[in-house]
């Protein structure tokens, strides 16, 4: 239940910080990167955890000799006086003019002028004598980019009679020349890193990557990105950015390993180490596959015939019930938490704004509707039928309330009556006869 506890946490938190940061696939910025390296690493719970990630590559040197870190020098292993030995013969640097070692080989033997521009090391020899057999050696060093290579060519004297020829021996070519003729030693190698100035904008980048279980390597998590210049850049939580750190000397020692405090059982998982440095042509990675271990727990036994005190049972295992309470320290943290309040409570007020509204109206449609019905009552004369048979039309002369004297307002009194109505007593009589 603890184990649940912490897991759904770990969820809520990183579904929380998702508002701030955003999610980089876990190999962008290079997908051709070589994996050079797979290790299973366990670990107790609560402990420290350490992912090596060194490479000697990627330290960090600038350019303070005018583009020196570029050399190459030929180097001749012979046996002519008896004993193999190795002698240094010439060697350049790119920004400098090439230098031959013995004042013997001066003017016999040289390298193009461009050598650096073309990308063509190859060894001129005039006047082929039977002290230059042996083995010879190309060498290319890239100081910046710790980049060493080597190419080897034997060269043989031909004998009287034999013509000069080339072949493969299974491990390096074999030139045969004449004595006295003038061979080229090929070393041919045209990549950019060597034909080219370093610019220093073409910095080296790291990045460390985390793949939740189950999670496929393109929608891996990002947790921090350094740069050479000393710019570094850190992804999730403010909880995850302090557990989770690299060296500030990354570069200086090339030593970029990922150092996880106070593991959990939500940190297993798949962490993946790029190192890219795109003047160089180095494109890494390294995977780590992080599994977190429960502590085992040792029971002690006390002698009670030393100290007197009761022995503890061995089989009985006392654990203690811990929770581990995160409380991130960031103020963007608050500042969420705190709007998600906010917006809780205006809504809220929204609500209840909207609800007294709809009530007092409904209270005023159901007042007005009473006051209607009680108090004012209509009624259609339409629905009363009225008998018009003893109604006589009036005259429409004017009456006149002023009379003389008696007689003329009796006559005008009867003059206004109604005529009798004539009853028929027959019919009357008939029709109840009928019945």
């Amino acid at each position: 239940m603890e184990r649940l506890f912490k897991l759904l946490l770990w969820q809520i938190l990183l579904q929380q910080s998702s508002v701030c940061s955003y999610s980089v696939p876990a190999d962008a910025s290079n997908p051709s990167s070589v994996v050079v390296s797979v290790l299973n690493i366990s670990a107790v719970l609560g402990s420290q955890a350490v992912l090596p990630c060194k490479s000697h590559r990627m330290v960090w040197t600038q350019d303070r000799l005018n583009d020196r870190q570029r050399v190459v020098h030929w180097d001749l292993l012979s046996s002519y006086y008896g004993d193999s030995r190795m002698e240094r013969l010439c060697d350049m640097y790119s920004a400098g003019d090439q230098r031959v070692y013995s004042s013997y080989n001066q003017g016999r033997i040289f390298m193009p002028e461009n050598a650096f521009a073309d990308g063509n090391f190859s060894l001129v020899i005039k006047g082929v004598a039977e002290s230059d057999e042996g083995t010879y050696s190309c060498n290319l060093h890239h100081h910046y980019c710790h980049l060493y290579e080597t190419v080897k060519i034997q060269l043989l004297v031909a004998r009287r009679g034999e013509d000069a020829s080339e072949h493969w021996d299974g491990e390096k070519p074999v030139l045969v020349a004449r004595e006295g003729s003038t061979v080229t030693l090929p070393c041919v190698n045209r990549q950019h890193i060597w034909t080219e100035r370093h610019s220093e904008e073409e910095q080296q980048v790291v990045h460390w990557d985390r793949q939740p279980p189950g999670v496929p390597q393109d929608r891996a998590d990002r947790l921090v990105d350094l740069y050479a210049s000393g710019e570094r850049r850190s992804y999730g939580p403010q909880f995850l950015r302090q557990k989770m750190n690299v060296s500030r000397a990354a570069f200086a020692a090339g030593d970029f390993s990922l150092r996880i405090s106070h593991l959990e059982s939500a940190d297993e998982g798949t962490y993946s180490c790029h190192l890219h440095h795109h003047y160089c042509g180095l494109h890494e990675r390294r995977i780590y596959h992080l599994a977190v271990l429960e502590p085992q727990r040792d029971s002690k036994v006390v002698n009670i015939s030393g100290g007197g005190k009761a022995a503890a049972d061995p089989n009985v295992v006392r654990g203690h019930n811990v929770i581990n309470v995160i409380i991130p320290e960031s103020r963007m943290h608050f500042f969420q938490q705190l709007g998600y309040v906010l917006a809780t409570l205006l809504l809220f007020l929204v609500l209840l704004i909207i609800v007294v509204l709809l009530t007092r109206r409904r209270r005023q449609r159901g007042y007005e509707y009473n006051v209607k019905k009680y108090g004012e009552k209509d009624v259609n004369l339409k629905e009363f039928p009225v008998d018009t048979t003893d109604l006589t039309p009036h005259k429409s002369e004017d009456i006149r309330l002023d009379y003389k004297n008696n007689i003329l307002k009796e006559k005008a009194e009867q003059a206004r009556s109604f005529p009798a109505k004539n009853i028929d007593l027959d019919k009357d009589f008939r029709k109840e006869y009928c019945k």
